[in-house]
């Protein structure tokens, strides 16, 4: 009986199949989820600054775009702690 290795596909649970994602592509995860960090904090800073030279922004706008920057970056800060963790327990698997 020979045993096949485990196909590069996973099982969608919305249905259907897809394909596991390589390397390249966490890669591209992470440097997309960054450049939204930067992006979204930018953003803050730009509606803050209008703000505060009376352009016609209104106090709400500069709150939601502050916690959307806020958020971002926790998020971040956190796929960037588990990461560590990951790592940090893979090195202490015994082979």
């Amino acid at each position: 009986m020979t045993i096949n290795g485990i196909p590069n596909i996973n099982l969608n649970p919305l249905g259907g199949v897809t394909k596991k994602p390589s390397p390249l592509e966490a890669d591209n995860v992470f440097s997309t989820l960054l450049d939204n960090v930067k992006n979204d904090q930018a953003a803050a800073e730009k509606v803050t600054n209008d703000f505060i030279e009376g352009k016609g922004v209104e106090i709400h706008e500069v709150m939601i775009a502050g916690e959307k920057a806020k958020t971002s970056l926790q998020l971040l800060l956190e796929i960037r702690n588990k990461t560590i963790d990951m790592y940090k327990e893979l090195t202490r698997i015994q082979i």
